[in-house]
């Protein structure tokens, strides 16, 4: 069954998701975003939208609202936001509860697990996404709007959501983080971070293959080589939050090996 939708947010979430729904046979008829611009442009990405300038819905005749906007934007927006009275409205966020739409008859979340930029292609069919509902009828709907898009639908509460988020950020947030880290320092010595990317490859592939990604870690931490931790941390006392790090990994991996021990 195909579905009319709104798009509240024109940002890296609507940008793919939108288009994802109108490939999977839904009709998105509305974008609302603060600045037109932004909706503008994902309005070209899609078939016929319409672009509101302010976020009144009262006589739209989608039956399904979708909030992607950045959580601190959301409370701002729901005290303005006016959508039918028998609507469905469902956020995209991976920390906000559903009771932020408490009261919404039929609210829901609808939260895609996956790092979005518009400059990346994406394929949406392997993004997993998290639901949850206020209504059984709600339930049913965003379940089937889902499985039209993704092959992973999971039911989760709020707070097996908010864990879930925690956990994607140490995996993505942080990670990308620490190759960024990792540019840096071979930076400083005019070394080219190209030669780290097969290696940055056969790490992932190796932790995305195992059982658990601490079967398969390596290093001088994981093999309690304290000699050539001493002598990295040594080398990175000039730059004292790299040191800073360097140590509580070091000392996070050396527990993780103990308790396997």
């Amino acid at each position: 069954m195909s579905y009319s939708v709104s798009i509240i947010g024109a940002g890296n979430v609507a940008w793919h998701l939108a288009p994802a729904l109108e490939k999977a046979g839904h009709r998105v008829r509305e974008i609302y975003n603060r600045s037109l611009r932004h909706a503008e442009q994902l309005a070209t990405r899609l078939y016929d939208a319409d672009i509101l300038d302010v976020p009144d819905f009262s006589r739209s005749r989608s039956t399904v609202f979708v909030v992607a906007v950045a959580d601190d934007a959301a409370t701002l927006l729901l005290e303005s936001l006016q959508i039918p009275e028998n609507a469905i409205i469902c956020h995209t966020s991976g920390t906000q509860p559903l009771e932020v739409l408490s009261r919404y008859p039929n609210a829901g979340v609808f939260y895609p697990l996956q790092t979005f930029s518009k400059s990346r292609p994406l394929d949406v069919s392997r993004v997993p996404f998290c639901l949850e509902a206020s209504n059984d009828d709600t339930e049913e709907v965003l379940v089937e709007i889902a499985q039209s898009l993704s092959q992973t639908v999971y039911l989760m509460s709020s707070q097996e959501r908010k864990v879930m988020h925690v956990g994607a950020v140490f995996a993505c947030n942080f990670t990308n983080h620490l190759l960024a880290l990792a540019k840096q320092i071979l930076d400083a010595e005019n070394l080219e971070f190209d030669l780290l990317k097969p290696l940055i490859e056969e790490t992932f592939r190796k932790a995305l293959t195992a059982e658990s990604p601490a079967l398969v870690q390596t290093g001088p931490a994981s093999r309690g080589d304290a000699r050539l931790i001493d002598a990295h941390v040594t080398y990175l006392a000039q730059a004292p939050h790299l040191q800073r790090i360097y140590k509580l990994l070091s000392d996070s991996i050396l527990q993780q090996q103990n308790r396997k021990g």
